[in-house]
């Protein structure tokens, strides 16, 4: 997998699997077998479930690099999920967890309140650690209705978030090549 450009697992803690109830035990687990590989493991998971492993996650981020996934689906920087927004800036303040900025749909584009409460956890999480940014477009948008997602309008929005081009351009380009080593050899 790893000739082939595999650099990581994503644990997915927020929605349904067909095997059962994703754990925390589970997680460690895997993170235990891709550390040699030198690979990370991605996170999505909501705000409560962030603050029940955030022990767990603050363990796995020394040796394997950690990416919260669609912005820790954080919906604002206040009220109930001030403690998970705390628990993420940690997170990246430690200096090996990356936030994948993807799917600010996902629940918080019910109105305009929720968009900008989440366009501002956005731009809070850039100004706190840009070189451990990354984008992802979240398609083919499998948990929202068909067709109701506009790639370009996602694009136009990540870059709203950006102080400039070239913060832009590091999270594009610079940041996911440090992370997934797109400048190593596949031969390894």
């Amino acid at each position: 997998l790893h000739r082939h450009g595999i650099r990581g697992l994503r644990v997915n803690f927020f929605s349904p699997q067909s095997w059962g109830v994703t754990t925390p035990a589970m997680l460690t687990t895997l993170a235990d077998k891709v550390v040699s590989l030198g690979w990370h493991i991605q996170v999505l998971a909501r705000q409560g479930t962030l603050l029940e492993l955030a022990p767990v996650l603050r363990s796995l981020a020394v040796p394997v690099p950690l990416v919260i996934d669609h912005l820790g689906l954080l919906d604002t920087m206040d009220g109930a999920n001030r403690d998970a927004f705390s628990i993420v800036r940690r997170l990246l303040d430690d200096g090996r967890t990356w936030m994948k900025l993807s799917a600010p749909y996902i629940e918080a584009d019910s109105d305009a309140a929720a968009r900008e409460g989440k366009d501002a956890v956005a731009r809070a999480l850039l100004a706190a650690a840009p070189e451990r940014m990354l984008w992802g477009s979240d398609w083919p948008h499998t948990v929202a209705e068909p067709g109701s997602v506009d790639d370009a309008q996602l694009v136009d929005r990540f870059r709203s978030w950006c102080a400039d081009d070239r913060q832009m351009d590091r999270i594009l380009v610079d940041n996911p090549a440090r992370l997934y080593g797109f400048d190593e050899s596949t031969e390894n």
